[in-house]
């Protein structure tokens, strides 16, 4: 398959549709341009009844296998669990698809480099890793700022991603199979420091994290607030933090600090710029989650993919970085286990 001619409209089917996958099928049925969402597929009745009846789509699928072999589907988009990503990805793009497949690429190395391998072999198809904050405006203007020297040369980088707490912990249900609260939250970070610090390579990786309120992810090994140092060859850093136990809502900021200035991106989790002042003193409304927070960056994002393959704009975004983002990710999480620096 070749890139879709540009007056043609990219025939989309959807693979998986829990909460994430919901919206983006929802964006892609109604406000994304340039493509038709045709086909759906999931395991689950009550998800293939939702996109037939809530988006009318004709074609919809209990396994992975009959949607690829739809010939009115021209790319899939997977919104699948992490341990399922890299074989998808695969087998779309051997059965002619292109491919937008959401983070992280694979929970280890190998299946990454399987993913590349495979790619390599299909230059006309899109492979596309949906690290959705390089599509926010915010973060794209601070890295045109970076990029074009009006910070000096940048060499730190601290970032968070910060969920608001669940009192029913419902990440802990799927705690054994994210690849734990590094690999599932801080991949994004991780990529906006490669991305923001010119793609230095990574060389080490310290982590800790503690169990605030969830103590059922000790069964895993995992945390519910962790913080990560990377150190990258040129003397670069990075420093990280992740949390599950927010009180007021989601709170994801970035800040980039060079030789003549910083930036500053996401302070204080705010919603808008309304800031209200009263007897009960002075405040702000905050994002509830990351949807939120990123709904016109997932706009952007998914907008991009389907200009890719219909052949208007190349990717900037490519399979090596989400590769890089999994190795750095998981030397951390490495790191949380051991206790000690690891190497990347």
């Amino acid at each position: 398959m070749v890139a879709v001619a540009p007056q043609v409209a990219l025939r989309v089917g959807i693979v998986g549709l829990g909460r994430l996958g919901q919206r983006h099928a929802a964006a892609l049925a109604h406000n994304t341009p340039g493509c038709r969402l045709v086909a759906a597929c999931s395991p689950v009745e009550a998800e293939r009844a939702y996109a037939a009846n809530q988006l009318g789509i004709a074609n919809v699928y209990a396994d992975l296998d009959s949607l690829l072999a739809d010939p009115a589907v021209d790319a899939v988009v997977l919104v699948t669990p992490t341990s399922l990503h890299a074989d998808q990805t695969i087998a779309a793009l051997k059965a002619g698809k292109h491919v937008f497949v959401e983070k992280p690429l694979a929970l280890n190395v190998p299946d990454c480099e399987r993913v590349l391998q495979v790619a390599a072999q299909y230059p006309d198809r899109v492979a596309m890793v949906g690290f959705v904050r390089r599509f926010d405006p915010s973060y794209l203007a601070a890295y045109q700022s970076v990029a074009a020297g009006e910070i000096g040369k940048p060499f730190l980088v601290r970032s968070q991603t910060c969920d608001q707490n669940d009192p029913e912990g419902f990440f802990v249900k799927f705690a054994p199979t994210s690849g734990g609260i590094f690999m599932d939250c801080s991949v994004h970070d991780i990529d906006l420091a490669r991305w923001m610090l010119g793609r230095p390579k990574a060389l080490r990786a310290f982590a800790t994290g503690t169990i605030a309120l969830h103590p059922g992810l000790a069964d895993c090994g995992d945390v519910d607030n962790g913080i990560a140092v990377v150190e990258f060859e040129g003397s670069a850093k990075a420093v990280l933090y992740a949390s599950r136990t927010m009180a007021h809502g989601h709170e994801t900021s970035t800040e980039v600090i060079g030789t003549a200035g910083k930036l500053l991106v996401g302070e204080h989790a705010a919603a808008n710029r309304v800031v209200k002042s009263d007897q009960h003193g002075v405040r702000h409304a905050v994002l509830k989650d990351f949807y939120e927070r990123f709904e016109a960056a997932f706009a952007a994002e998914m907008a991009a993919f389907v200009a890719a393959c219909r052949g208007i704009t190349p990717l900037t975004l490519t399979l090596s970085d989400a590769l890089e983002a999994t190795r750095i990710g998981l030397a951390i999480s490495r790191s949380l286990a051991s206790g000690l620096p690891e190497a990347v």
